[in-house]
């Protein structure tokens, strides 16, 4: 039986990098951070489960810069395991929890390219998961997909749920990560619960979507739908760079623990500093609710026949980055997002707007 126990989301101010010896910096907050948010919240029940958010290693220097991607992979890409996962991971066996976070990291199977990476640390320290972005914020990030790299990706670790939606089982519950703009779209989550997820991690996600709901509606609509939990920290102010003198609240705040029935647990609406999110997890709970429940235990439902009708045809371009390094934002605006507005509009799915409207 895994006995009810406290969730901790950090929500820390973070540097961003130019050089991966710069991590260091945010390292040592977060060390801090956790300590404060580890012993605050064991008050009421141990914590188990600690997530720090996306960007919280190295900001996002390569996507508001718009960093060519193979000097980004070669100066600020981390590899994992790592030093830096060695530092996180002597956080774990000191406070003896479980770590999700995420690291712009570099694949040996890709040379001079480097993947969005969610990770998953055990109390000991060891990485027990790896999960690689497939859906980045497609406008600005540079993180190359299984999907950018699809035939490769598939020859190494097959065409199979664990391929792009890894799941760990663990004595807290069954474990995934849904980063930032993955949970912008429901078959994410819905991957995940279908692999076994039960804790799902999702972080960051930045103004004004958070600030318009985006986030917060995502977060409950995910967890509902799927039955699970979702740990959803927020990033704290942001410097820009190293030698930024000012911050901004790139973020919003809004972060939030979700229950299996899409209900805020945990929430931290401020965002213009460093704090932490914290909430109860209850897996016999979810467990209980998952095969008891008549009506909204959801996943027992799916009609996989007729859903596959919805995919029938290819929409996004595979394997985008097989032969090439990933796009800037201007060469990316030219020749994927306009090529994908006019497809849906040849194809009849979307319909062109009067010229005379606007907005």
């Amino acid at each position: 039986m895994i006995e009810p126990y406290s969730a901790v989301g950090l929500i820390p101010t973070v540097y961003g990098i130019r050089h991966r010896k710069e991590i260091r910096r945010n390292l040592e907050h977060l060390a801090d951070l956790m300590a404060a948010a580890a012993w605050l919240s064991s008050l009421e029940l141990p914590v188990r489960l600690v997530a720090i958010p996306e960007g919280a290693l190295q900001g996002f220097t390569d996507e508001v810069f718009d960093l060519d991607h193979e000097r980004y992979a070669a100066e600020c890409a981390i590899d994992i395991p790592g030093e830096e996962t060695e530092f996180l991971g002597q956080l774990a066996r000191h406070w003896k929890v479980y770590v999700m976070a995420q690291a712009k990291a570099r694949h040996p199977a890709f040379p001079q390219r480097f993947f969005n990476v969610g990770f998953i640390l055990d109390p000991e320290g060891n990485v027990i998961l790896r999960h690689h972005k497939v859906a980045p914020l497609y406008p600005v990030e540079h993180s190359l997909t299984p999907f950018d790299v699809y035939d490769h990706w598939v020859e190494l670790y097959g065409a199979n749920l664990e391929a792009f939606y890894p799941v760990v089982d663990t004595p807290i519950g069954r474990l995934g990560i849904m980063m930032a703009n993955e949970g912008s779209y429901p078959e994410n989550a819905r991957g995940l619960a279908m692999n076994g997820a039960e804790v799902v991690y999702r972080g960051s996600y930045p103004h004004p979507h958070t600030g318009n709901e985006f986030f917060e509606i995502q977060n409950r609509a995910r967890a509902l739908d799927n039955n699970l939990y979702i740990v959803a920290p927020n990033l704290g102010t942001y410097y820009l760079e190293a030698s930024s003198s000012l911050p901004i609240d790139t973020f919003g705040g809004q972060s939030m623990i979700v229950d299996y029935k899409g209900r805020i647990v945990g929430q931290q609406r401020y965002g213009g500093g460093s704090t932490y999110v914290a909430g109860p997890i209850d897996i016999e709970a979810l467990r209980r609710h998952r095969t008891a429940a008549l009506w909204d235990n959801w996943l027992k439902d799916v009609q996989a026949e007729q859903y596959r009708l919805i995919y029938d045809r290819p929409v996004y371009p595979k394997n985008l980055y097989l032969n090439r390094s990933p796009y800037d934002h201007a060469g990316y605006r030219r020749e994927v997002i306009e090529r994908q507005v006019e497809k849906l509009i040849e194809a009849g799915i979307w319909k062109r707007p009067d010229p005379g409207t606007s907005g």
